[in-house]
C-alpha cells in the first residue's frame, strides 16, 4: 500500500500541472467527513438509485478521493475484471468475426481521477475538459489493459464507444489509448456533430444499433456510467465500473 500510495505521488505530481487549476490539487485528501454517509452516498451511486447529481457532496470530497486513490477503487475494478473474464471465458468467439465487446473510455479505459480531484470533483466544465483530454495523458484504468489484451486474444472483436467529441479529440484519445495499452481495438467511434446535444443513453444507443446491423453480437458492454449500458442493443451482459466522481445523463 505504501508503495502503491508514493507512485500515485509521482505520477500526480507530473499530471497536476496539466491541469487547469492545478494549484489547487493535493496528494493528502481534505480532512475526513462522515464517512458512514459518503460509504452509504457511493453505494446509492454504484446502484444507480442517485441520479441527476451535479457535484459530490462537499462532506464527501475527502472520501471519494481517499476511494479512488488508496486503494479500494484499484481492488473494486479488478473486481470487475475478474468477473467479466470469467464470463468470457465461458464463451467461445464464433469463426465469423462477429462476436464483439464494447468498452466506454473515459474512466472505464482511461482515468480522469487527476483532472477530478484538482476541481474537487466539481461540476462538469465541457471547456476545461476538453483542454485536459486533448493533452492526451489520462492514465489507464488500472487493470483494463490488460482485460481488454484477453478479450482480444480470446478472438473478439473490441470496439471503444465515447461520448467525447469526434471533431476536436479524435486524435487526441486514438493517441491517449494507445499509450494506455489500447492499441488494437476494431474501431474508436466517438460522439459525430450529428449526435451533438443527445443524451448519452440516446448516442450510445445508436451506435450499437449501427454495430448490430452490421451484423457484430455485442457479448459485452463495459462502462462506468449506467448511461453506457442503459438503452437499446446492450449486448448480452453489462459490466458497471466504479466511479463516484460525476455522473452522466
Amino acid at each position: 500500500m505504501a508503495a502503491l500510495a508514493v507512485l500515485l505521488l509521482l505520477v500526480a505530481a507530473s499530471l497536476a500541472a496539466a491541469v487547469e487549476g492545478g494549484a489547487a490539487w493535493s496528494f493528502w485528501p481534505p480532512p475526513a467527513g462522515d464517512d458512514p454517509y459518503c460509504l452509504s452516498w457511493r453505494v446509492m451511486v454504484e446502484a444507480n438509485n442517485a441520479k441527476n447529481w451535479r457535484t459530490v457532496p462537499p462532506p464527501c470530497v475527502g472520501y471519494v478521493w481517499r476511494y479512488m486513490a488508496w486503494g479500494q477503487y484499484a481492488r473494486d475494478v479488478a473486481g470487475v475484471a475478474d468477473q467479466i473474464a470469467a464470463y468470457a471465458a465461458q464463451l467461445a468467439a464464433g469463426d465469423d468475426g462477429l462476436d464483439a465487446w464494447v468498452f466506454d473510455v473515459d474512466d472505464t479505459c482511461l482515468s480522469n481521477l487527476f483532472y477530478y480531484q484538482a476541481k474537487q470533483f466539481g461540476a462538469y466544465d465541457p471547456v476545461a475538459f476538453r483542454n485536459w483530454a486533448s493533452k492526451a495523458i489520462c492514465p489507464g484504468v488500472p487493470g483494463m489493459a490488460q482485460l481488454f489484451q484477453t478479450l482480444k486474444g480470446r478472438g473478439f472483436r473490441v470496439f471503444i464507444l465515447s461520448g467525447r467529441d469526434e471533431q476536436t479529440l479524435a486524435s487526441s484519445t486514438a493517441a491517449n489509448l494507445a499509450a494506455a495499452g489500447f492499441a488494437s481495438y476494431d474501431r474508436l467511434i466517438m460522439r459525430s456533430t450529428d449526435y451533438r446535444g443527445m443524451s448519452s443513453v440516446v448516442f450510445k444507443s445508436a451506435m450499437r444499433r449501427q454495430l448490430t446491423e452490421e451484423g457484430y453480437r455485442i457479448r459485452g458492454n463495459v462502462g462506468d456510467q449506467w448511461s453506457d449500458l442503459q438503452g437499446d442493443f446492450v449486448g448480452d451482459r453489462v459490466f458497471k465500473v466504479p466511479n463516484p466522481m460525476y455522473f452522466v445523463p
